[in-house]
C-alpha cells in the first residue's frame, strides 16, 4: 500500500524527535553519572584524607624506630562520626590489608575481611580508586577510595579507605529516568498531535489539488482549491487557481474555436458547392455563370485566408514561427497593404488622412510578417469603421523606436471586451453580424509577431466614437564606432568642403493630420521615449 505524504512526514517527523529524545536522555544519564562520581570522589577522598591526617598526628604513636602504636578508642569515635555524617563506610588498614578499626553506616558490615593487598599498595602509592564489590568485601556495586597514612615525616604505615553504595546513584538515576519518560511521553504527545495537525493542514491543500486535477482529467473545470494562507502552499493554491481558469477559458476558447471553425468551413464550402453544382447540372444559366464563379473565387479566397491562419497558429505554437530581419520602409507597407483594401475603401466611401504628411522611414525586421501585421489592422479598421468614416494614420520616429498609429472613427470597442482582445479565437461581436469572416486569431498574431520583433501593441477605444491601435518597432542595436585618430601635431587637419545637398532632409515624425469633424485628433504616441508602452489589453 503506498503511502501517503501525511503519514511519511508524521512518520518522520515523530521518528526525529523520538530519537531526539534518546539522545538527549543518553546523554543526561551518562552526565548525571559522572557528576554523581565526581562528586563522590571529592567527598569520600575529603574525609578519608581527613580521618587519615587525624589518625597520623593525634592518634598515632611511635615506640620505636620501626613500631607505631594506634591509640582507636578515641578515634573510633571521629570515624563513627565521619562514617555517619557522609553514608560511608570508612575503614583503617595497615600494610598488610588487615582491618585495624572501622565504621560501616553504609554497608552495615559486621566481620570485614582482609582488604585486597593490591588496593592497599595502589593507595599507599597516592590514590586508591574502584568501582565494583572491592575483592569481594561487598555483596554489590560499590564505589570505593583510597589515602596513604603517611607519618608527618615519616613512613607510610597503612591506608584509609572509604565506599560508598553504587545502589544510591542507581537510585537517583531510576528516578531521573521515570521523570525523564514522563515528560518525554508527555512531550511526544504534544508534539504528536501538534505536528499532525499541521502536517493534515499542509498535505490536505495537495489533496484538494489531486482531486481537482482528476475532474480536471475528467472534463469538468468549474473545481477551485480554497486559498487559507499566503505561504508557498497558498502561492501554490492560488497559481493553480489561475491555471484553472485559464484551463477553463481555453476550453471555453477551444469550443468557441471548434463552432467557428465549423461554421467558417460550412459556409463557404456550402456556397461552392451549391454554385459548382448548379453550373454542372446546368442549373446556373450560361450567362451567369461568370458572376457565381467570382463568388466561388471569393469563398476559396477566405478558405485561404483561414488556412492560413490557422498554420501560423500551429508555428507560434510549436516555437517553429522565425524571424528574418532586414531594413525597410514601414510607410511603403503601409501604402502597399492599404491599396489592397481600396475597393472596399471605395464602395464605404471611407476617408483616409495621415498618408500624405508620411514619408520614406526605415525600420528593422522581418518584412512579410511586418506586412501581415500592418494588414491586419488595416482590415480591422476597414471592417468596423462606419460608411463615410475615417481612418488615421501616423508613423513616428523615435529615439530608440518606431511607432504606427492606426486610428479609425465607428462603434468603438466595449470597456469589458478591452482586456481581452488579444487573445486567441476572441471575437468582440457575438452575434457576428460585422465580423462575419473573422475567426478571433488576427490581433492574437499581431501581438504575437511584434513580441518576436522585441516590440509591443496597445489598444485604446471610447464607444461611439473611435478605436485606436498603436504598436512600436524597437530599433536596430548599431555596434559602437571607432575614432578616427588625431592628426600630428602642428599639422591642420584638412576639412573637405561641404557639399550641398539637392534634398535638405525630410522629417522623421510626420505631422498630426486635420480630424475630421466630430472625430477625437491622432495624437502622437504618449508614452516617454525608451519606455515601453503599456501591456496591450484587447483588440477590436
Amino acid at each position: 500500500m503506498q503511502r501517503s505524504i501525511f503519514k511519511r512526514y508524521l512518520g518522520i517527523t515523530m521518528g526525529i524527535i523520538l530519537l531526539s529524545f534518546v539522545l538527549l536522555g543518553s546523554m543526561m544519564l551518562l552526565f548525571f553519572r559522572s557528576y554523581w562520581r565526581e562528586e563522590k570522589k571529592d567527598l569520600l577522598t575529603q574525609n578519608a584524607q581527613s580521618i587519615s591526617t587525624m589518625a597520623t598526628r593525634l592518634f598515632l604513636t611511635q615506640k620505636d624506630s620501626n613500631a607505631y602504636e594506634l591509640q582507636t578508642d578515641v578515634l573510633q569515635g571521629f570515624i563513627s562520626a565521619f562514617s555517619i555524617s557522609i553514608d560511608a563506610d570508612i575503614f583503617l588498614t595497615d600494610l598488610e590489608g588487615n582491618v585495624l578499626l572501622g565504621n560501616y553506616a553504609n554497608s552495615r558490615l559486621e566481620t570485614p575481611e582482609k582488604v585486597p593487598g593490591q588496593a592497599v599498595s595502589q593507595a599507599v602509592k597516592g590514590m586508591y580508586e574502584s568501582w565494583g564489590t572491592f575483592g569481594g568485601q561487598y555483596q554489590g556495586s560499590y564505589y570505593t577510595i583510597g589515602v596513604p597514612m603517611n607519618v608527618l615525616d615519616g613512613p607510610c604505615v597503612g591506608a584509609v579507605f572509604a565506599a560508598t553504595s553504587a545502589a544510591t546513584v542507581d537510585a537517583y538515576q531510576t528516578e531521573a529516568i521515570k521523570i525523564f519518560l514522563i515528560a518525554a511521553v508527555a512531550a511526544l504527545a504534544v508534539t504528536f498531535c501538534v505536528v499532525g495537525a499541521f502536517a493534515y493542514r499542509m498535505v490536505r491543500p495537495l489533496r484538494q489539488m489531486s482531486a481537482a486535477a482528476r475532474s480536471f482529467g475528467a472534463g469538468d473545470f468549474s473545481v477551485r482549491v480554497p486559498v487559507t494562507s499566503t505561504d508557498e502552499l497558498g502561492q501554490l493554491a492560488l497559481s493553480f487557481n489561475n491555471m484553472a481558469n485559464s484551463l477553463t477559458n481555453s476550453e471555453g476558447m477551444r469550443r468557441s474555436f471548434i463552432a467557428n471553425v465549423s461554421h467558417e468551413l460550412k459556409t463557404p464550402m456550402t456556397t461552392i458547392a451549391g454554385f459548382i453544382d448548379g453550373i454542372l447540372d446546368g442549373t446556373i444559366p450560361q450567362g451567369e455563370q461568370k458572376k457565381y464563379l467570382e463568388v466561388v473565387s471569393s469563398e476559396v479566397k477566405r478558405l485561404s485566408r483561414l488556412v492560413k491562419s490557422m498554420l501560423d497558429l500551429s508555428r507560434i505554437d510549436s516555437g517553429e514561427m522565425k524571424i528574418h530581419p532586414a531594413e525597410f520602409d514601414i510607410t511603403h507597407t503601409i501604402v502597399t497593404a492599404l491599396l489592397t483594401f481600396e475597393q472596399r475603401i471605395d464602395e464605404r466611401r471611407l476617408e483616409i488622412q495621415g498618408l500624405e504628411d508620411l514619408g520614406p522611414l526605415q525600420v528593422w525586421g522581418d518584412q512579410d510578417l511586418l506586412h501581415q501585421v500592418v494588414y491586419n489592422l488595416i482590415e480591422n479598421a476597414v471592417k468596423f469603421t462606419d460608411e463615410g468614416g475615417t481612418i488615421s494614420f501616423l508613423v513616428t520616429d523615435g529615439i530608440d523606436r518606431t511607432t504606427v498609429v492606426i486610428q479609425n472613427t465607428g462603434p468603438g470597442i466595449a470597456p469589458e471586451d478591452l482586456p481581452m482582445v488579444f487573445d486567441r479565437f476572441y471575437k468582440g461581436d457575438k452575434s457576428r453580424s460585422r465580423d462575419k469572416n473573422g475567426m478571433g486569431l488576427g490581433l492574437y498574431l499581431v501581438r504575437t509577431i511584434l513580441q518576436l520583433h522585441g516590440g509591443d501593441i496597445g489598444v485604446s477605444s471610447v464607444q461611439g466614437q473611435y478605436t485606436r491601435f498603436e504598436f512600436y518597432l524597437p530599433k536596430r542595436k548599431e555596434p559602437p564606432k571607432l575614432k578616427e585618430p588625431a592628426p600630428p601635431r602642428g599639422k591642420e587637419p584638412k576639412t573637405p568642403a561641404r557639399k550641398e545637398s539637392r534634398h535638405k532632409g525630410r522629417e522623421t515624425q510626420s505631422r498630426e493630420a486635420q480630424p475630421r469633424e466630430g472625430q477625437p485628433p491622432l495624437e502622437p504616441p504618449q508614452a516617454p521615449v525608451g519606455e515601453a508602452p503599456k501591456e496591450p489589453e484587447g483588440k477590436e
